[in-house]
Parts: C-alpha cells; sequence; structure tokens
C-alpha cells in the first residue's frame, strides 16, 4: 500500500457567478488528500493518514476520498471543523487563505502503532501540517516507524502565509529533508526555501544527505530531477488550455509514485538502483498527469482511464 500523511481541507476555488461577477466554489483539497486520490485514481492501493472531520465539510471530504478509491481506515474522524481555503489566481500562481484554528486537520495525532509498516511501500507527508508544532511533531513520529521498511516521499509544498516564524520553519523543512527518500518542491517553494541558490547546488547538498532523488517543478517550464546513479534528468510540460493550477504539484507527486511503484522502483534499495531511461519515463508521466489536472478547476487528478501507463 502506499500511504498519504496530511491535510485534507476544503478549497473554495475561483470561479464567476452568471452575472460576471467573482464568486466561489467550494471543491475537495489539501496537498497530501490530493496525492493519496491522485495514486487510488491511477490504480496504486493508496490509504490516507490524518484528521477529517465529522462536519459537513468533512462528509464530503470523506465521501470524495471513498469515492476515489481511498482507504480512510488510518484517518482519524473527529468533531473539530474542517479547515477551509479560499484561492484566488494572481499571474497565474495560485494564493490561499486559511482558516485552520482548532481543526480536525491540526489536532491530528498519530496513533501509535496502528500502521502495519511492513505492508506499506511508501509514505508521503508534507504541506500545511508540517507547520505548526504538533503536526510536525506527530508526522515526524509517524516517519521514525515507517522508516525502516517504507520509502518516505516528502514536498514541503510551503504556504508563507501560514508560517509565523520562518527561521524555525526553514529549520524544521531541513529536518523533514534529511529523514526523505524523494523529495519533490516546486520552483516557488525552492525560491521561498533556498532563495537564489542554484538548483544543482541544493539538489547535490540534499543527495548528498540521504535523498535517493530530488526533482523541482517548475510549471510550464517543465520539471527537473537529480539522482545519484542516474543523473541529471530534464522533462517538459505538455501544452495544454490552464483552467487553474490547483492541485497540479499534488497530481505530479501521485503520478510519480504510482509510475515508481508500477516500475518497481518505489521501494527503498529499488529507488537508489533505478536507471535514467526509466526515471525519465516515470517523470514525463507525472508532467503529463499534472498538466491534464491544469485543465479543470480545483484540485480533480486523473483516472486511469483518462491517461496511460503501460509497463
Amino acid at each position: 500500500m502506499l500511504i498519504s500523511c496530511g491535510d485534507a481541507l476544503i478549497d473554495f476555488v475561483p470561479t464567476r457567478n452568471t452575472d460576471g461577477r467573482e464568486a466561489v466554489m467550494p471543491a475537495v483539497g489539501g496537498s497530501c488528500l490530493n496525492v493519496a486520490i491522485g495514486m487510488a485514481r491511477l490504480g496504486a492501493p493508496t490509504g490516507f493518514v490524518g484528521g477529517i472531520s465529522t462536519d459537513m465539510f468533512g462528509r464530503m471530504i470523506a465521501d470524495h476520498a471513498a469515492a476515489s478509491n481511498v482507504e480512510l481506515a488510518l484517518a482519524t474522524r473527529s468533531e473539530h471543523q474542517t479547515t477551509l481555503a479560499f484561492v484566488r489566481i494572481v499571474a497565474g500562481e495560485s494564493h490561499y487563505a486559511f482558516y485552520d484554528a482548532e481543526t480536525a486537520t491540526r489536532n491530528w495525532t498519530y496513533r501509535r502503532g496502528s500502521i502495519p509498516f511492513a505492508t506499506v511501500e511508501a509514505l508521503h507527508v508534507g504541506s500545511t501540517t508540517l507547520v505548526n508544532d504538533q503536526g510536525a511533531t506527530e508526522t515526524m513520529a509517524l516517519i521514525a516507524g515507517a522508516r525502516a521498511s517504507s520509502t518516505i516521499s516528502f514536498d514541503p509544498n510551503c504556504r508563507p502565509n501560514l508560517v509565523k516564524d520562518r527561521p524555525a520553519y526553514l529549520a524544521r523543512m531541513t529536518e523533514f529533508a534529511a529523514s526523505a527518500d524523494l523529495i519533490k518542491m516546486s520552483d516557488v517553494d525552492f525560491a521561498y526555501l533556498f532563495a537564489d541558490e542554484p538548483y544543482h547546488q541544493r539538489a547535490s547538498t540534499l543527495l548528498a544527505r540521504g535523498a535517493s532523488l530530488v526533482v523541482i517543478t517548475r510549471g510550464d517550464n517543465g520539471a527537473i530531477a537529480w539522482h545519484a546513479g542516474a543523473g541529471q534528468i530534464e522533462v517538459a510540460a505538455p501544452k495544454v488550455v490552464v483552467a487553474d493550477t490547483i492541485g497540479a504539484g499534488d497530481s505530479f507527486q501521485a503520478a510519480l509514485l504510482f509510475a515508481l511503484h508500477k516500475q518497481g522502483r518505489l521501494a527503498r534499495q529499488q529507488l537508489k538502483d533505478i536507471g535514467a531511461d526509466e526515471l525519465r519515463r516515470a517523470l514525463s508521466f507525472a508532467a503529463n498527469c499534472a498538466g491534464l489536472t491544469c485543465t479543470r478547476p480545483g484540485a480533480d487528478p486523473p483516472w486511469s482511464h483518462e491517461i496511460s501507463w503501460s509497463s
């Protein structure tokens, strides 16, 4: 099984009402839930770990996840309210206003001993859950339990407007990166975390600290990856008509993990040994899935019948 742990929320995505004025439409989201949904829709056995409310929005989240074949037995349901995120598109980038005090996601705790890690091929973590102290502490405990048998995937998916202490947050992201086998971040995340440091220089540092694969997505400029054995690989982004970019990075992450899983290259040693051709194929598939997600509003990753993967 593949597992994603982290945020599950409702995005209020921009739209227009009948007289042309700005409006918003609720859509299930949350980076880590999106990753779980993306993997499950492509056909991987997938579970979600995190807090989901029992309120109206929480039921929307649970129904959406179940309809996408995500296993929720490891999720924690509570009466805390659902996190809400209001989205506005500025110059092609999604900007968020979060309402996340005392929510189900914020109050999630890892139930020690509840996950049979021997059956978990990979664990993905990241995003807003890691901003607050409790979420970061609980997620690090989860990683400690998984590390011996499961590949660790990490996407910081930074949300600067939630960060109150930037030096502490940067140190925390460094700690999570040091625990990961696969690190993916957008060019926007990279700029926030590492300013104008050259991509290849930071990638070399992350590989030296234990990661096997480092990937940076760059919107319509495609993605570039570094691997200790396979070297540097760049793939193009597909040409699509963009509705919005919400969930595109999550769709990329989900498709990359799925592709590595299908190739038998997701387990830690197999990921270390992957060849350049296999890695390029997985990255290209991920870029195509992200492109398809951009053609429709909200976080709506593709299903297996919409995009082809053949072994």
